[in-house]
């Protein structure tokens, strides 16, 4: 946690070089500082895209200040014309892979309502139930195996094997839905796409396809004979006479295993990295874990920041913290550089697990685009660090530490 890198002036920092992002963490961290210490939101050329042509640029908003407001005001920063990513892609492609994470209101508003009238009471509670059945039966496997790849055989099971049971999926689907969902998330892997960009792009669209198939079948098949899962509580929701049609049903779902699959694993994956990295905090940690696990989610959840950002396009001249925006700028939402400011979090390049208060912005910030799957994933980021530290107070990290946020570097992380 202490080696020095040189630092990169302003001139040397590119949000949009992938090159950017494969640097150390202390270099981008450096860097993300330099920006949040300008007068006014840097401006960055589109990074280069095979599914797009190039764009006008986009402000990044890298203050905590910035990225709260915006949120808060989604009529002039708009997610419809697409929030996760900075090239503008086919709206179609946009809403069939982000459902209403790509969506304003009163669209926004009306997908989101029917879907969190399916997350009833009785449903929370069988999820939470769910967790701590699922993480004791990895770390059985842990104990059974010993050393292994952590992301692999820890990370990446609870949340896949937790979203597949509430969606009544079958065990045997298991692998399809983590292939499926790799491919989606991959940003161009080799490991995972062709290099050629049309057969990447295909590949993509398949993975869509297969899940969207997936759970349309079991739909039909909830339809005759009901069950006590999700797809059956999403499928027959009726609010005010609104359903959700079969398009937003396969939609929602696709959104709902890669959002809900690749952010936990990684929420996971980082938090043995950094309880290895401090070792004095998983010590205080372990000295009360009942009474401390709660903020030192959120302080785990701060510090890692699994999504990194998110994009809005602003739909009217607007003044936000003394800086001009016209009518058709891109924003880009850095949700892990808000993480650090400086003005708003104390030494934010420590992990302090009693840190309280914690505004920090790692499932979004307040306004219609929070997080749905919120307390799923604090409650599954707890119940496996329960069954981890509590059964295997040894484990480490022993591998190589993430680099940057893409996929590989998430599978060697730890």
């Amino acid at each position: 946690m202490t080696a020095q890198h040189p630092a990169l002036s302003r001139a040397d920092i590119d949000l949009s070089d992938t090159e950017f992002w494969g640097l150390p963490l202390t270099q981008r961290q450096a860097a993300f500082a330099v920006l949040r210490a300008e007068e006014h939101p840097p401006f960055f050329a589109e990074p280069e895209t095979p599914f797009a042509e190039p764009g006008p640029g986009y402000y990044a908003l890298v203050r905590h200040a910035d990225v709260v407001e915006a949120s808060r005001n989604p009529e002039v920063f708009s997610s419809g014309r697409g929030a996760t990513s900075i090239p503008d892609l086919p709206t179609e492609f946009n809403e069939y892979f982000g459902s209403m994470i790509n969506m304003d209101d009163p669209r926004h508003a009306r997908l989101r309502r029917i879907v969190s009238r399916a997350f009833t009471p009785r449903m929370i509670t069988k999820f939470e139930g769910d967790v701590q059945q699922v993480a004791a039966t990895i770390v059985d496997d842990l104990l059974a195996g010993g050393p292994c790849d952590f992301v692999e055989q820890v990370a990446a099971r609870l949340p896949l094997t937790i979203i597949c049971q509430l969606m009544g999926i079958p065990d045997s689907s298991y692998d399809l839905v983590l292939r499926d969902t790799n491919m989606i998330l991959s940003g161009m892997d080799p490991d995972f796409l062709s290099e050629d960009p049309e057969q990447a792009v295909g590949q993509i669209l398949g993975a869509g396809a297969e899940l969207a198939g997936l759970v349309t079948s079991l739909a039909a098949e909830r339809a005759g004979r009901p069950g006590d899962d999700l797809v059956t509580a999403l499928a027959t929701a009726n609010i005010d006479g609104e359903q959700l049609t079969s398009s937003e049903l396969a939609s929602f779902f696709i959104l709902l295993v890669v959002a809900g699959n690749e952010t936990t694993r990684n929420a996971i994956s980082h938090s043995l990295v950094l309880l290895t990295d401090f070792p004095g905090q998983r010590e205080l940690l372990m000295a009360d874990f009942d009474g401390r696990i709660g903020t030192a989610v959120e302080e785990l959840i701060r510090y890692s920041t699994p999504v990194i950002f998110m994009r809005r396009t602003v739909t009217r001249d607007y003044r936000m913290n003394g800086h001009d925006y016209r009518e058709g700028d891109k924003t880009v939402l850095y949700y892990w550089s808000a993480n650090q400011d400086e003005s708003v979090f104390a030494d934010p390049l420590r992990l302090d697990i009693t840190r309280s208060p914690n505004p920090h912005v790692g499932f979004g910030a307040a306004g219609p685009h929070f997080c749905l799957g919120s307390h799923l994933a604090r409650w599954e980021i707890g119940g496996m660090l329960r069954e981890l530290l509590t059964r295997v107070p040894d484990i480490r990290a022993a591998g190589p530490r993430p680099l940057h946020h893409d996929l590989r570097a998430r599978r060697r992380g730890a």
